[in-house]
């Protein structure tokens, strides 16, 4: 099944290398991360297939890229249906015969690691580990199965040091790469709030002063949602005319709906987040773990400052000496409230550190850094990958941004 690195063309005709993304999430971070390295490979000059679930976004959009797009029906969990996902995974694999295989997110990680058994080059990129997410029986299984299907990842690319430190102490060996979440500087940019509140719906019949807090994210336990309302008691008290926006949609949304206070709006899923990054006086993360996510990012590319919990990868979204206001304990609701509330309370720091992660973000997490950082993944495992004509990328600058 593996092919020779000399049938690959990096810049001339004849055969170009080919990829194979697999992923179980079709919506959220994970996705948004695949879909910006589709694009970034595909305007490299490389063939691109994406192996995911129908529904949701993903599949559209690698199709209006240009990948090729092959169904891989698959659920969030593992389960007896496990064995026909990783059948249907190895056909995907027989017909691309790709050069690489990168896996996303622990479900895909799984299948294709079982479907491929390490006779293609494969990439395995956990987008935070599967075994901090559950306990019990279900925890131990997901971790020794990390710990044995490391053998057949040829790669475990991390987005944190962080993310690579928990998978090191858990006892996983593998060959680690280490690259940093990035984000289309582009598209996520500042813009007037007024302006930006004036043109959304939800927003009518909010006072157009009103401090304005913002929680991008999947309505899950993961996202923390329970814990910011719990705290939100405390800023309503402090800040009465405060509002706060949940951006999103999940699995305890009408959990969260039912103790929400009328201080509390909520958006629903949306197909673009920007506008609400760049209506928030204050965007908030209060998630439980995480590898690095991608909404704190995203909010100080528009110039917002942030407030995140102390999980894997949060600090090093930060800005040098933002940690003491910006970051707090996971599920501490208080200390929550207080890096909330004190924000609220004070425009000129919330200013001033909104331009601090602007620039941080602009200097150190565009997604062009991202893609390059991969390609030299995909360069050092099959032994060639095109040079990035007409992405403005030089491949050789990012190279230090992969610690193996």
């Amino acid at each position: 099944m593996r092919l020779s690195p000399t049938r690959l063309s990096p810049t001339g005709p004849g055969p170009r290398s080919r990829v194979l993304h697999v992923s179980q999430p079709v919506e959220g971070g994970v996705a948004r991360v695949v879909t910006d390295l589709v694009r970034a490979q595909l305007t490299a000059g490389a063939d691109v297939t994406v192996a995911c679930p129908p529904e949701g976004g993903l599949a559209t959009a690698a199709e209006l890229l240009g990948a090729d797009v092959r169904h891989w029906h698959a659920t969030r969990s593992p389960g007896p249906w496990l064995a026909q996902e990783v059948r249907s995974l190895r056909q995907v694999v027989r017909e691309v015969r790709p050069d690489v295989v990168h896996a996303h997110s622990a479900k895909a990680g799984l299948a294709a690691r079982l479907a491929v058994r390490g006779r293609v080059p494969t990439v395995f990129q956990p987008h935070a580990w599967s075994f901090e997410a559950v306990g019990g029986a279900t925890g131990l299984f997901a971790l020794n199965w990390e710990r044995l299907g490391a053998r057949w990842a040829s790669r475990v690319v991390c987005v944190s040091e962080a993310e690579r430190r928990t998978g090191q102490r858990s006892g996983i060996r593998g060959r680690w790469s280490v690259i940093p979440n990035g984000i289309d500087t582009r598209s996520f940019h500042p813009a007037p709030v007024d302006t930006v509140r004036a043109g959304i719906a939800l927003l009518d019949g909010v006072d157009a002063a009103a401090p304005l807090v913002v929680c991008v994210g999947r309505l899950c336990r993961q996202k923390g949602q329970d814990v910011l309302l719990e705290a939100w008691r405390e800023v309503d008290r402090r800040v009465p005319a405060a509002r706060l926006v949940l951006v999103g949609d999940g699995p305890d949304a009408e959990a969260l709906r039912s103790v929400a206070p009328p201080s509390v709006l909520f958006a629903g899923a949306v197909t673009d987040a920007t506008p609400w990054y760049q209506a928030a006086d204050l965007v908030v993360l209060p998630s439980r773990w995480e590898g690095m996510a991608l909404a704190p990012l995203e909010a100080m590319a528009c110039g917002r400052p942030v407030v995140i919990t102390d999980v894997d990868g949060a600090r090093e979204s930060l800005p040098p000496g933002q940690g003491p206001r910006c970051l707090v304990p996971s599920e501490r609701p208080d200390a929550l409230a207080g890096a909330v509330a004190e924000l609220l309370l004070d425009p000129l720091l919330r200013e001033s550190l909104g331009h601090q992660g602007r620039r941080y973000v602009t200097t150190t997490h565009d997604v062009r850094r991202t893609a390059a950082a991969v390609a030299d993944v995909y360069r050092d495992l099959i032994g060639s990958w095109p040079t990035g004509r007409d992405t403005g990328v030089d491949h050789t600058e990012y190279r230090e941004s992969i610690h193996t």
